[in-house]
């Protein structure tokens, strides 16, 4: 399976994305300082947990994204970029799913 760059609409969907890694990078470290400040577990699982559902966010919004733009522009083509790129979206939703 032919996997190519990603094409970003526009640079600020881009910078949305990009905002969006950055806040989740700052709940992680936010993590890193409540195990080394010896916080309670169940107040350091919420985090997790904020964590966890905050990246969920993020990959179905990029899904959404690649479905409305990669998937729908390979579709109008046809034929075997078609069936390839809803293959390889259908292993992506399998992937988040699991």
């Amino acid at each position: 399976m032919a996997t190519t760059t990603p094409k970003y609409r526009d640079d600020a969907a881009k910078t949305a994305y990009l905002n969006r890694l950055r806040r989740i990078e700052g709940q992680i470290r936010g993590l890193e300082k409540m195990i080394d400040d010896d916080k309670y577990c169940i107040d350091v699982l919420t985090q997790v947990s904020a964590a966890t559902k905050a990246l969920e966010s993020f990959a179905l919004a990029l899904l959404d994204d690649h479905l409305g733009s990669c998937v729908k522009d390979a579709v109008r083509t046809g034929g075997n970029v078609a069936d390839e790129k809803i293959k390889e979206a259908s292993q992506a939703i399998a992937r988040l799913v699991r």
